[in-house]
Order: structure tokens, then C-alpha cells, then sequence
């Protein structure tokens, strides 16, 4: 795993009271992610020197500008609900898909750096790499700026079928499809299907990366799989919850402006606080008449063989999944995040 940067004091206090967009404050860690390890590092420096961000750094869309505050006026603005407060900075109501646009500049191939030749190499030197790295089409860039065009397998065989002499500039398609890092995915999905592929120009201009078909089918089983997985977690709790727990149950976890007694308007962060016998506010005292409520839902389940304790957790876990899943995060799930979900989703199945 990757170490991240460690940012001094001053250069993370240089940041208060400013505005900036997520992703300078992952730059000052020299990371492009909110994995586990990096949300752990940055959230401790953060408060090292008694800074937070609004909204939080860890759930706000990858596309959001953060407010960098101190430690004291973000706890005033968040107060004492900050498990809902969490799961509505998501932007999403339960069940829905992410409003943030998708950017191919999203994607991790998009800015992985693309290996390409010259307009001066010879035809052998793009056909090895193809041959070796298993692509179908190699850049020919003039520096990092310039596209002269591409070679390909299918323009390789058009040159030798037409019996051209067998030189690079005979096996270059010109005018290749070159996208925007900040163009919208779903926008460019024509121009990878049309070529299968498309260059990525970053922000500087420079050529920064190659999207192909194969990544973009990678990416969605990565992706959509999760949305699934999720969807049918909220479904199957739903079920449970709302068959056996009434609406002044469900209402004591809605908020004042909200109580409308429906399982189906339930956050994650509030399928938590019914069941989590152990709730607490930013100062660590226990909410007593949570814990009470609680602790009679629980009984009111009545789930022989599970484990009160495991259960919550497992399923707090699934709220912060789902966080990260619900802004395309460009880092697809762990492995251990992926079984966590597999496990939990096998529990429901034999409970509802």
C-alpha cells in the first residue's frame, strides 16, 4: 500500500479558513483516493492541528469544494447527529443513484501515463509493444502535447492488405478520439465503442493516459456490482425492520422535520441508530433514550444465533461503503470491503 505524504503543520494551517476543492487537500497527502488507510492519516492530521472540513472530506462528492475550519465551528455547524448528518451530505435519497457527474478523468487509466512511440520510430517498435503488452492500438505522440495519430492492429493489416511499404506512417490512423479529462464519461462511451478507446488529454494538455473498452468493462463490473449489492441490503432491511419494528420506532430516528414513521425514508446512518445499543454525542456521553429505544428493538427482532454487537457493526460498516460508493469514488471497492458486503448481504438473506 502506498505511503501517503506528511504534511507539516504549517502548510495544513495554511489552509484554514479557505475554500478549496477536495482534491487539493488529497494533493497535500500526495493521494487521489479516500481509502480506508488514507482516511484514517488525513483525518488525524487534520486533527493534529485542530482543523476539520465542511463537509466532511471522507463522504462529500469527489467533485465538492471543502471548507477548512477548525475543529470547534464544525462541531457547532454538525452538532450532535452527525451518523445522519453523514449519510445526507451523500446527496442521495435511500436507494438512489449519484447526482455528481462522472468525469473520465475519473477513471485511474485516464492519468496512468499511456506508452507510445514517434512519428520518427519504425513500425516494429509499435508493434512490439502491442505484441508484448497485450494492446490493441500505441500512440504516436510528438512529446507529451502532440498526437500524430495511432497505430493499430486492424491498421497494420489494412497496410499490409493494400500492399503499402510496410513504415509507420503507413499503419497511422490519423485523427484519433481524444477526450477531456473533464468530459463526461457516459458522454465519450460512443467514441470507445466506435474506436475502443479514446486519449485522455489531463488538464495541463498534456496526453496523460488511454481509456479502452476492456477498462470501461472493468470498471462497471467494479462498480455496479456494489450498486447491487447495496440495493438489495436497503431492500432486505427494509423487510426485517419494518415488518416487526412500528412507526414510533422509527420516527424516535428521524429528524424533527421528518418524522414521517416510513421504514422506506430511513437513512443508513438512522438503520444504525435503531438497533446501537451504545450511541453517543460528539462528547461522548451515551444517548440514553436511543440505547433504551434500541435495546427494545432489538428484543423486538428477535434474532436467534446473531450477534447484537457484530450485527451493528457489520452494518455501520455497510453505511460507510456506501458512502463511498455513491460518489464513483475512483478507487473500486477492496477486496475486504467486497466480502464485508457479501457477508452481510448472505445474513439478510437468512434473515428476511
Amino acid at each position: 500500500m502506498a505511503v501517503l505524504r506528511n504534511p507539516s503543520d504549517d502548510e495544513l494551517l495554511a489552509l484554514k479558513g479557505r475554500r478549496i476543492p477536495l482534491v487539493d487537500l488529497l494533493t497535500c497527502f500526495d493521494t487521489r483516493f479516500r481509502n480506508d488507510q488514507a482516511i484514517l492519516v488525513i483525518e488525524q492530521r487534520l486533527k493534529d492541528v485542530g482543523l476539520a472540513t465542511l463537509p466532511y472530506f471522507a463522504t462529500c462528492g469527489s467533485q465538492s469544494e471543502i471548507h477548512v475550519v477548525a475543529q470547534e465551528s464544525a462541531a457547532a455547524e454538525q452538532g450532535d447527529t452527525a451518523g445522519e448528518e453523514q449519510e445526507d451530505e451523500a446527496g442521495l435519497l435511500p436507494g438512489a443513484l449519484p447526482a455528481q457527474p462522472f468525469r473520465i478523468g475519473d477513471l485511474p487509466c485516464a492519468h496512468a501515463g499511456v506508452d507510445s512511440v514517434t512519428s520518427a520510430s519504425d513500425l516494429t517498435e509499435a508493434t512490439y509493444i502491442m505484441h508484448t503488452k497485450n494492446y490493441s492500438q500505441v500512440p504516436v505522440l510528438e512529446g507529451q502535447y502532440t498526437v500524430a495519430g495511432v497505430v493499430t492492429w486492424r491498421s497494420v493489416a489494412k497496410m499490409y492488405l493494400t500492399g503499402a511499404d510496410a513504415v509507420l506512417a503507413n499503419a497511422v490512423v490519423e485523427d484519433p478520439p481524444v477526450a477531456h479529462a473533464h468530459d463526461d464519461f457516459f458522454a465519450m462511451l460512443a467514441n470507445v465503442c466506435e474506436h475502443g478507446y479514446v486519449l485522455v488529454r489531463a488538464h495541463d494538455g498534456r496526453i496523460s493516459g488511454i481509456v479502452t473498452a476492456t477498462d470501461i468493462t472493468q470498471r462497471f463490473d467494479a462498480t455496479a456490482w456494489p450498486f447491487f449489492v447495496i440495493g438489495e441490503i436497503e431492500f432486505r432491511l427494509r423487510k426485517c425492520l419494518g415488518a416487526r419494528l412500528g412507526e414510533e420506532a422509527i420516527r424516535a430516528v428521524q429528524h424533527n422535520d421528518r418524522k414521517t414513521g416510513k421504514i422506506a425514508d430511513l437513512m443508513f446512518g438512522q438503520y444504525v441508530m435503531l438497533l446501537d445499543g451504545d450511541q453517543r454525542n460528539k462528547q461522548g456521553h451515551r444517548k440514553e433514550a436511543l440505547c433504551a429505544a434500541a435495546d427494545q428493538n432489538w428484543q423486538t427482532l428477535g434474532w436467534p444465533g446473531v450477534n447484537r454487537i457484530q450485527f451493528v457493526h457489520q452494518l455501520d460498516r455497510v453505511r460507510a461503503i456506501r458512502n463511498q460508493i455513491a460518489h464513483f469514488d475512483p478507487e473500486p471497492l477492496s477486496a475486504q470491503r467486497s466480502q464485508e458486503l457479501r457477508q452481510f448481504v448472505g445474513l439478510l438473506r437468512q434473515l428476511a
